[in-house]
């Protein structure tokens, strides 16, 4: 014990030392040490559960974009849908128009026709009466005669049946 002396050391206090180093070090073990590890542990906990809970939500992020984009490109689909519907319905109307004004088109063509046939025919009734006129007026001056109605009646009849035939050509 002497060599612990010579160097300036007492050995109760030493002991003492140890004692109170013991006791401090299980002390703060129990007070400190423990509480700091249980503390640390729930901090470790927490930076654990947010980590998976950025995961999840990052997962749920990248599921719901797939989804945009799958709702996207359906809505494109459809929108392409509809616009070969509306190009095609736009070219049953014009189709129809067409169709409608080709026969509006035949209707006048038709209607002029018979218009145009409806005035020769009246034409041609007013020369039989004019070339009816004119050959009264020429048989009264080659037979110097004036015919009576009946006559007149029987002789244009017959020039008039001679020439329809030259008429309707």
């Amino acid at each position: 014990m002497e060599g612990f002396a010579s160097l300036g050391i007492s050995l109760p206090l030493l002991l003492a030392f140890v004692i109170n180093f013991l006791i401090l070090f299980v002390l703060l073990g129990k007070f400190l040490y423990k509480p700091v590890l249980k503390m640390l542990d729930e901090r470790a906990q927490k930076i654990k559960e947010s980590m998976e809970w950025a995961e999840s939500t990052k997962r749920e992020y990248e599921q719901a974009k797939a989804e945009v984009q799958r709702q996207i490109e359906k809505g494109r689909q459809e929108a392409q849908a509809v616009i070969a519907q509306a190009l095609q319905k736009g070219e049953g109307l014009k189709e129809e128009a067409r169709k409608e004004a080709a026969e509006q088109a035949k209707g006048i063509v038709e209607r002029v026709r018979a218009d145009l046939e409806a005035e020769r025919d009246r034409m041609v009734e007013d020369l039989r009466k004019e070339f009816a006129s004119l050959l009264v007026l020429a048989s009264e001056k080659v037979i110097r005669q004036t015919l009576d109605k009946e006559k007149q009646s029987k002789l244009i009849k017959e020039t008039l049946d001679q020439i329809k035939p030259f008429a309707k050509s």
